[in-house]
């Protein structure tokens, strides 16, 4: 089945450009395409896709607001969205990160990476530009929270522990099975273990906790 993608920016040669990408991937169709963050966000809750992929600069509602309205720590059944923006800017990044975006990337990331971070947002998973992953997570470390990081419910495993270092180092699936020479089935595995362990809800906010905590 193909991956259902809402592209929203509002340019359009840009917007255009975008869904022509994604369309031409075999397994991945684009349902919607939106000017501004309120129709985007009109679309999204009508047309319900897997993947949302939404510019920051936008009228009316910017893409950070789409994206807290659409998937933030308040919404009962949130949408994945990637977040896509031509200025890589940490206030950017921690804001969309914040928002419950599930993938940053920068307009110039091509047209690969894309795919990935769409395919990878479909699965559950995130991606973010591995230009700015490091330092993102660990400026956002330093920012800090208004509260502190949350107390597992019950002890991380060792094995746990390697698979929280290697997310928030931007890895992944794939290359964390191949790191440790298991499947991608526990690797699955460990990273749900994880996010029922922190009450995370993705594994940007795994990463996050990691940093946090001095993980990493």
């Amino acid at each position: 089945m193909s991956i259902r993608v809402l592209v929203a920016d509002d340019q359009e040669i840009v917007r255009t450009g975008l869904a022509m990408i994604l369309d031409a991937q075999p397994d991945i169709e684009v349902v919607g395409q939106a000017a501004d963050g309120r129709r985007a966000v009109e679309l999204a809750r009508r047309l319900r896709p897997d993947v949302c992929l939404f510019d920051i600069r936008m009228p009316g509602l910017d893409g950070i607001e789409a994206t807290r309205s659409l998937a933030g720590p308040d919404v009962d059944d949130p949408l994945a969205v990637v977040v896509i923006t031509t200025f890589d800017l940490d206030d950017y990044v921690y804001a969309a990160l914040r928002a419950g975006a599930r993938g940053f990337l920068l307009k110039n990331a091509g047209a690969d990476l894309l795919s990935q971070a769409v395919h990878a947002a479909a699965n559950g998973d995130a991606l973010i530009a591995p230009s700015i992953t490091a330092r993102l997570l660990g400026a956002f470390a330093r920012t800090g929270r208004a509260s502190p990081p949350v107390r597992p419910g019950e002890a991380l495993t060792d094995r746990e522990e390697q698979i929280l270092a290697t997310v928030a180092r931007g890895r992944t699936n794939s290359e964390i099975a191949d790191e440790f020479h298991i499947s991608l089935s526990t690797v699955k595995t460990h990273i749900a273990s994880l996010m029922a362990k922190l009450g995370a809800r993705n594994r940007v906010e795994i990463a996050m906790w990691a940093y946090e905590t001095n993980r990493v």
